[in-house]
C-alpha cells in the first residue's frame, strides 16, 4: 500500500525517474520533506520536465501532496503548476496546512548567512532558496504555515511578530539595509492573496487525515524524498547537510502517516552508479588531482549539473560505506541503480569498498564529518563494460546487460543487503530495466 523512495547518497541519484516509473501504480505521490531546493528531472517520450517542488507524479497525472515536512515557496509552486498547464498537463497538487511557508526574507537571510560562513569553511553550498532559515523558524516556533495564509488576521499577527526580528538581524547584526522583503504590509498583501488562491483552488489539506482516509479506501501511496541520506540533518555529514530528514523516517513525520504503516511497505534506496554532489565538504572517493579529466568526462556524459542551480557537481567513485549507512538508517527492502551507462567504456571501474582510518578498516561512515574527512578509501576494481545500444538493452531486460555491469550490480546488491528492483541505463522512462514493481510486492 505504501512505497517510500529514498536517496542513498548525497542527492541527485535520479529519484524522480523511479517515482515516475512506479507512479503508474500509485494513486497519490507525496513529497515528505525539503522545498524547491530539490531538483527532479522526469523524461517521458523525449519530453523533459524539470521540477523543483511539484511531486514527480504530476507528469503521470497523479494527485500530488506536499506534506507537512515540506517548506513551500508559493511563488515556485504556482510558477511550476502554470508551466505544466501550459505544456498540456493538468496537475492536481495539494499542500498540507501544517507545511511551513518560505517567505522572501528567508531567501535574503539564506544568502547573507552563507556568505558569512564562507570565511570559516562552514558554507554548506545551499541553493540560496531560503530552505534552512525556514526550517529554523519552524523549530523556533516563529514560522508561518500554509494554514495561516488562509486567515488574513492570523497572517498579520504572525508577520508582526517575526518580521521585526528578521529586520533586526539584517540591520543590527550584519549591518545591511533591509529591503522590501521585510515590509509587513507588502508581505501581507502578497501572501493573503496566495491564501485566497489556495482556498479558491481547494489546494490545502490536513495531510495526515487526508492520506489516512485514502489508505483506508485502498489507495496506493508513493512517498518521495528529496536530497539524500548523507545530507540528512541527523544522519548526514553535518554541517554540510540539508535542513530536513530525507531518510525513510521522514516519510512518517513529514506526512502524518504512522511509522507502522510506512514500515509495513517497501522502502527503495536509489543509488547512482558513481558519486556526485553539489556543495562543499569532504568526499573521500572524489576524482580530483590526477583524475580530474576522468571526473570531467563522467560529469559531461552524465549531465552532472544541478537541476535547480546548474552548478557542476563534484564526481567520485561509488562510496559503498555510504550505501551501507543508508541501508541501515532507512531499512531498504530494495534498491534501484541509475546511470549505469555513464560508466561504460572506461578503462577501469572502481568503488570505495571500505575506509582506512587510524590503521583500521571501516565498513561504514564515522559519526562525525571531521573523522569522515580523515578516511582514506580502500578501492576495489571491476572489469569495465563496453558501450552498447542501451535502448535495446532496456527493451531486452537485465540479462542483456554486459557481464561486467551485472557483476558490478551483484556486488552493490550484496553489500547493501537488498535486491535490485530497477536499473537505469538512460534518462527516459523506457530506458529503465524493471526487475520488480514494489507495489506488487506489497500487495
Amino acid at each position: 500500500m505504501t512505497v517510500t523512495i529514498v536517496g542513498s547518497q548525497l542527492g541527485d541519484e535520479g529519484k524522480g525517474a523511479l517515482v515516475d516509473l512506479w507512479g503508474g501504480n500509485a494513486d497519490i505521490v507525496v513529497r515528505y520533506q525539503g522545498g524547491d531546493n530539490a531538483g527532479h528531472t522526469v523524461v517521458e517520450g523525449g519530453e523533459e520536465y524539470k521540477l523543483s517542488l511539484v511531486p514527480s507524479g504530476a507528469v503521470r497525472g497523479k494527485v500530488g501532496i506536499l506534506g507537512n515536512g515540506c517548506v513551500v515557496n508559493p511563488r515556485t509552486l504556482f510558477d511550476e503548476l502554470d508551466t505544466l498547464r501550459e505544456r498540456g498537463l493538468d496537475p492536481d497538487v495539494r499542500v498540507a496546512r501544517r507545511a511551513h511557508v518560505i517567505m522572501p526574507y528567508h531567501r535574503v537571510l539564506d544568502g547573507i548567512e552563507e556568505e558569512a560562513k564562507s570565511d570559516d569553511d562552514l558554507e554548506a553550498g545551499t541553493t540560496g532558496r531560503g530552505i534552512g532559515p525556514t526550517y529554523e523558524d519552524k523549530v523556533g516556533r516563529r514560522g508561518i504555515r500554509v494554514g495561516d495564509l488562509l486567515d488574513p488576521d492570523v497572517l498579520r499577527d504572525r508577520l508582526e511578530y517575526v518580521v521585526p526580528q528578521k529586520r533586526a538581524i539584517v540591520e543590527d547584526v550584519f549591518g545591511l539595509e533591509a529591503g522590501e522583503e521585510f515590509d509587513i504590509d507588502a508581505l501581507h498583501e502578497e501572501f493573503a492573496a496566495v491564501g485566497r488562491r489556495l482556498a479558491e483552488e481547494n489546494m490545502t489539506v490536513n495531510a495526515g487525515d487526508f492520506l489516512g482516509n485514502e489508505l483506508d479506501d485502498g489507495s496506493n501511496l508513493l512517498f518521495e524524498g528529496a536530497q539524500g541520506t548523507s545530507i540528512d540533518i541527523d544522519h548526514g555529514i553535518y554541517p554540510y547537510v540539508t535542513s530536513s530528514n530525507p531518510t525513510a523516517g521522514g516519510a512518517s513525520t513529514g506526512t502524518g502517516v504512522g511509522p507502522t504503516v510506512v514500515g509495513q511497505g517497501e522502502v527503495v534506496g536509489i543509488v547512482k552508479a558513481y558519486l556526485s554532489r553539489v556543495g562543499t565538504g569532504p568526499l573521500p572517493t572524489e576524482l580530483d588531482g590526477a583524475d580530474e579529466d576522468l571526473a570531467d568526462y563522467i560529469r559531461e556524459k552524465g549531465g552532472e549539473f544541478g537541476t535547480v542551480t546548474g552548478r557542476p557537481r563534484r564526481i567520485g567513485w561509488l562510496d559503498v560505506p555510504m550505501l551501507r549507512h543508508a541501508a541501515r538508517v532507512s531499512g531498504f527492502t530494495g534498491i534501484a541503480v541509475n546511470h549505469l551507462d555513464v560508466l561504460a567504456g572506461l578503462d577501469e571501474v572502481k568503488v570505495g569498498d571500505a575506509y582506512e582510518l587510524d590503521g583500521e578498516r571501516l565498513e561504514t561512515m564515522p559519526a562525525t564529518t571531521e573523522r569522515w574527512a580523515e578516511c582514506e578509501p580502500i578501492l576495489k576494481s571491476f572489469d569495465p563494460w563496453p558501450e552498447v545500444d542501451w535502448a535495446a538493452v532496456a527493451d531486452d531486460g537485465y540479462d542483456a546487460l554486459p557481464d561486467g555491469a551485472q557483476t558490478y550490480l551483484d556486488y552493490v546488491s550484496d553489500e547493501v543487503g537488498a535486491p535490485i528492483y530497477a536499473v537505469g541505463v538512460g534518462p527516459d522512462r523506457a530506458e529503465t530495466i524493471e526487475l520488480a514493481d514494489p507495489f506488487e510486492r506489497t500487495a
